[in-house]
């Protein structure tokens, strides 16, 4: 029977994680590195991408590359897939992190619902979903020589339940339509990869709850009033579901989405 630590060791294993530059995908990537695996990342940002490259150079892992990508672009999106499988050898493991968030300025997006635009929303679910099923698609038949292979999708709380706007009165903040509906199709698209990828490929997602990045603080206030531990999720608190679902620690686990929202869904 493997111990713990060899549940965890991913020494030997290529990782691939969108928005690598990014808050949720920088700490993704460190978890991975950290337990041995090479990773390489995608983003829009070329050089923040390599940068965060670099910095992974402090674990013992062997690096990855840094490819930029833009996600919104079928082509683009396939050719840095094979562009980063090449460079390690093979791939295990894609984290999918990239997505238009609150955050995201683009026009017609984070604004009133009635000014909420059709070019944002197709943006959006183009980069939260659709990116998920062409990264699947051309990745599918490398991972399948694995022996390891583990897809892991970034949902969210407003993928499983509706925004509670009361929460953003007196804010600038929005939630958009198109977020939530791409995270809500990002479970499904969960379940059925696992259905359609099974016996040799895992496929997982991950829902966090809101992440604290200096929001307002009457949101703040209101988000923690909302939440059974009290307060908002830090870039921390993924690393352990990500390194879980990434590693053989789950190695019996597919199709399941490890909610991990400080229970706010639990109301």
């Amino acid at each position: 029977m493997k111990s713990i630590k060899d549940l965890m060791n991913m020494t030997g294993r290529k990782a691939l994680i969108t928005g690598g530059a990014g808050h949720l995908g920088g700490v993704a990537a460190d978890a991975l590195a950290e337990l041995g695996a090479s990773v390489s990342l995608l983003d829009i940002e070329p050089e923040a991408c390599q940068a965060k490259i670099e910095n992974l150079a402090e674990y013992d892992s062997i690096p990855g590359i840094a490819v930029p990508c833009d996600l919104l672009d079928e082509r683009s999106t396939r050719g840095a897939i094979k562009l980063a499988t090449n460079y390690m050898g093979g791939l295990d493991i894609i984290v999918h992190c990239a997505a238009y968030v609150g955050t995201t300025e683009v026009s017609g997006w984070t604004v009133p619902l009635a000014e909420q635009t059709v070019s944002a929303w197709d943006a959006a679910l183009r980069v939260n979903l659709t990116a998920a099923f062409v990264m699947a698609q051309e990745a599918r038949e490398i991972m399948e020589t694995s022996g390891n292979g583990s897809m892991i999708f970034f949902g969210s709380t407003y993928g499983l339940v509706a925004p509670d706007f009361r929460i953003y009165e007196g804010t600038d903040m929005v939630s958009p339509a198109g977020y939530a509906s791409s995270k809500g199709g990002i479970l499904q698209l969960t379940r059925y990869l696992a259905s359609a990828m099974a016996p040799k490929i895992r496929v997982n997602s991950i829902t966090p709850g809101g992440v604290w990045r200096d929001q307002p603080e009457s949101f703040h206030e209101n988000y923690k009033s909302r939440t059974p531990l009290g307060r908002m999720a830090t870039e921390q608190d993924l690393k352990g579901a990500v390194a879980y679902l990434a590693s053989d620690m789950s190695e019996y686990v597919t199709g399941h989405n490890l909610v991990v929202d400080g229970g706010w869904t639990a109301w």
